[in-house]
């Protein structure tokens, strides 16, 4: 068996799933992670024969895919902010949408000459917190998620992209700490569950629900709980940056307002909707 058929076949058994174009994505990026290729490497070597071992590996993928199980749990890897990032079921799949929040961060804070205290909250595979300590070598970056599983996956991504990250285990809705930050950045569960009835089957069977939903009768619990901390433990004129539920952006920028913050903005991602917003701890 050579790489024009397996292309072949993920072609043909994906078309009830992906497009030809995701379709054949996939296959680049399974091909790349099993025999090694670029994608022009493929091009040129379609008609080589692959190995026994390879064919299963490449089986064993398709079987998975077939289940509408995400590719970066699949290969356990994604990318994020250029970097790579082991993930599994206990963390979310990092988005192209959080590297526009790390993006704003980054803007904000790559003229601060002096040493920065910064806290991730919700860490998950830790991709925000390690993206912003490989960026800003003046900074010493906290991360706190409750989900020992998800810790676990974050600290090894901290040592597999030599990065130093501290770690906490905690619920914000419960934390209290003498510690001060120049910047708080969070992308919390803001999912209501009416929303994840319409959510595809790929994002309900096999991301953590722990780190996607809200109750619908409280869809800002971890805002409230975050703007609070925050309007404690934020130096003045630190900063705060969320990734928000684009239907309660109006809301959460009042928890802002109520609690004091200056210079709020809700900021639109690239698909126009509203997703960030950032404020700036008053006197």
């Amino acid at each position: 068996m050579n790489l024009k058929d397996i292309l072949n076949k993920y072609q043909s058994v994906l078309a009830d799933i992906y497009d030809d174009q995701e379709s054949l994505a996939t296959f680049y990026i399974v091909a790349h992670y099993v025999s090694g290729l670029t994608k022009s490497q493929v091009a040129y070597r379609l008609q080589d024969s692959i190995s026994i071992e390879e064919v299963e590996q490449y089986s064993l993928i398709l079987e998975r895919l077939l289940k509408a199980e995400p590719l970066q749990y699949v290969l356990s890897e994604a990318y994020f902010y250029g970097l790579k990032f082991k993930v599994n079921s206990a963390v979310l799949i990092p988005r192209p949408e959080t590297e526009e929040l790390v993006e704003l961060a980054l803007n904000t804070l790559k003229n601060t000459p002096s040493k920065l205290n910064i806290l991730d909250i919700g860490t998950g595979s830790g991709c925000i917190a390690i993206t912003l300590k490989h960026s800003l070598s003046n900074a010493d970056v906290y991360a706190m998620d409750i989900s020992p599983e998800a810790l676990d996956i974050a600290n090894q991504n901290a040592i597999n992209n030599n990065t130093k990250v501290h770690f906490l285990e905690a619920d914000i809705r419960a934390y209290k700490s003498n510690e001060k930050f120049d910047l708080i950045i969070s992308n919390p569960p803001y999912v209501t569950n009416r929303e994840g009835v319409h959510m595809d089957k790929n994002v309900m069977n096999y991301e953590p629900h722990l780190a996607l939903f809200v109750a619908d009768d409280s869809p800002l619990e971890f805002y409230i709980a975050i703007t609070a901390f925050a309007s404690q433990n934020l130096n003045k004129n630190g900063f705060l940056f969320f990734e928000i539920n684009a239907n309660f952006g109006k809301e959460t920028a009042n928890l802002l307002i109520d609690k004091s913050f200056t210079d709020i903005q809700i900021l639109k991602d690239m698909q126009g909707k509203d997703r960030f917003i950032s404020a700036r701890k008053g006197n």
